[in-house]
């Protein structure tokens, strides 16, 4: 069936296009619940990606560049944290400031390094990261109707970033809702004084959230350069870090909307793809920006109906001070 084909394709589309901002809204969460806001996810997926791509073209494995992204990403969580927790400065200025950084920084060591504007070179073979086929898809392609090209398009052939990343949508509900862990990083967002009245401690609580929010950046960084594309190219993550804050803003911080409001951009996108150079019965040929400006659209437009209704942690941006 043909229109089984082509859904399939375009839900292909919308898990490869989400993963991004999956990871960026997971780790926007974690760090939000904590009390700390962090609009620098944008510089801290750019980083990643430079730094993944620097790291696997050199050393020629997908999984090694997968770890520096990684470590990028948390040495600048580590710096916000250092800024917004133990400096009490304002966090949004800090997340700011690393966006600007990165975007920056990145631009200046690849053109540096390898002289091409900024782009590292492309990454083949072990370099990337390869599609996994999980069993019976090729099978069930041929000899399933509907389900079959469902599960070999949409289930089967990706990355194993993109599982990683769908893992820990359950991951982050299971210690958040049901470990200690979870349940004081939740306190400390609300109530960071009630916390440490109790003998924890609100700064360890924070820097714990904002090194797994690194993690998760690093991770959707370096997706997009050692999986998504081959290689890395400036300001290649295009806005996907603001995109993730309207979709925690959206699911109102808990993480299983989370993953049905990325699901939702990243289908957005997919359909802004495959919508590109076709002509609409009625109104023509569609100009590729205007197609291409869908995501944001919706991003605008959930903002502006939803900022109202969602309910924040209590004490989300604000530092605490230790009473005397």
């Amino acid at each position: 069936m043909d229109w089984a084909q082509t859904l399939a394709v375009i839900l292909d589309s919308t898990i490869r296009l989400s993963v991004p901002l999956l990871c960026a809204a997971l780790a926007g969460l974690w760090s939000e619940r904590s009390g700390v806001v962090d609009i620098g996810l944008e510089g801290k997926m750019l980083m990643a990606a430079f730094a993944s791509a620097v790291i696997a073209h050199q050393s020629g494995s997908a999984w090694t560049g997968l770890g520096a992204g990684i470590l990028a990403a948390v040495a600048l969580s580590l710096v916000h944290g250092f800024a917004a927790i133990t400096w009490r400065g304002n966090q949004i200025v800090s997340g700011v400031a690393i966006n600007m950084l990165a975007a920056g920084l990145t631009i200046i060591l690849g053109n540096a390094w390898f002289g091409q504007g900024g782009r590292t070179p492309s990454l083949e073979g072990e370099a990337r990261f390869a599609d996994l086929a999980l069993p019976f898809a090729a099978w069930a392609r041929e000899t399933v109707p509907v389900l079959g090209p469902l599960y070999a398009e949409m289930v089967s052939g990706h990355a194993a970033p993109v599982y990683l990343a769908f893992a820990a949508v359950p991951a982050t509900a299971l210690v958040l809702r049901h470990t200690r862990f979870g349940l004081r990083l939740r306190a400390v967002g609300e109530n960071p004084a009630a916390v440490d009245t109790a003998g924890v401690s609100v700064a360890g609580l924070r820097y714990g959230a904002v090194i797994i929010c690194g993690v998760l950046c690093g991770l959707g960084g370096s997706y997009l350069a050692v999986s998504q594309s081959a290689g890395f190219l400036p300001h290649m993550t295009a806005g996907k870090g603001f995109i993730a804050l309207a979709a925690v803003i959206f699911a109102n911080w808990r993480p299983v909307p989370v993953l049905l409001a990325c699901l939702l951009f990243g289908l957005l996108d997919a359909v802004a793809i495959r919508l590109q150079g076709v002509s609409l019965p009625g109104i023509g040929l569609v100009p590729v920006q205007a197609i291409q400006a869908l995501p944001y659209l919706m991003t605008v437009i959930l903002l502006a109906g939803f900022i109202g209704r969602a309910t924040p942690p209590r004490a989300s941006g604000l530092p605490y001070v230790k009473e005397r």
